[in-house]
């Protein structure tokens, strides 16, 4: 629901409000495994009303690889209302393993905004039936609210629905301290996951830290770095 650079990827939508032009990499290391870890890059440019967005995936090792790829776009369509949407591209290969997956998706996305402080946010991804296609993809529905209690204070929640029967909750906090520190906490009951974060302006850069439990697993930890090209 927050207007940002990595949630732009989670809702289209969202790619309409980028003021400037935006790149930015990630590394995820889930439960400190290195063979778990996820790298990511990514680029929003705005022109308008509009945002265009490419955004590229790796995880796995040497054995097992899995790469996405996407390209989207983000419209305005009036003052109250935007919509996005995506196109997926999956491929993964295991060693050993004479055929490779692949697979096309669709993402879409509209944010609403009935105030300034209020936005209401869906998210639909993969609507397309699995028979078209070789590797199956979950269809998810995502739809979610975020409220500013005050001009420092982000809060938000949303709920996802899947058609593998899972229906998770997801709660969030963004606080913006005023000396260019963002602090971040949020909650999920999928694995019923804790998970906190920093973020720093510096700029043209910034930078963000966050952690996220798993009961048996442990930490997944994540770091990414955003630069802002140009500003408006």
């Amino acid at each position: 629901m927050k207007p940002g650079f990595w949630s732009s990827f989670h809702n289209q939508a969202l790619m309409a409000l980028s003021p400037e032009t935006t790149a930015g990499i990630d590394y995820r290391n889930r439960f400190g495994i290195a063979e778990l870890g996820t790298r990511s890059a990514g680029i929003i440019v705005r022109n308008g009303k509009a945002g265009f967005g490419a955004v590229y995936s790796h995880f796995g090792y040497s054995q097992f690889k899995r790469h996405s790829a996407g390209i989207a776009c983000g419209l305005r369509l009036n003052e109250k209302m935007t919509a996005g949407i995506q196109a997926d591209f999956f491929y993964g290969r295991a060693a050993g393993s004479i055929n490779s997956m692949e697979s096309l998706a669709f993402e879409a996305g509209i944010a609403i905004f009935p105030s300034e402080e209020l936005t209401l946010s869906f998210h639909l991804f993969n609507p397309l039936p699995n028979e078209i296609r070789k590797s199956f993809l979950p269809t998810v529905l995502t739809a979610g609210a975020g409220y500013y209690l005050s001009s420092d204070l982000f809060t938000g929640a949303e709920i996802e629905m899947s058609v593998r029967g899972m229906l998770i909750l997801r709660t969030g906090f963004e606080y913006d301290t005023g000396q260019n520190f963002l602090l971040r906490g949020g909650f999920s009951t999928e694995n019923n996951s804790f998970s906190f974060g920093i973020g720093y302006i510096l700029n043209p850069l910034s930078f963000d830290l966050s952690f996220a439990t798993h009961q048996q697993l442990g930490i997944t930890s994540s770091v990414s770095v955003i630069f802002r090209i140009n500003k408006e």
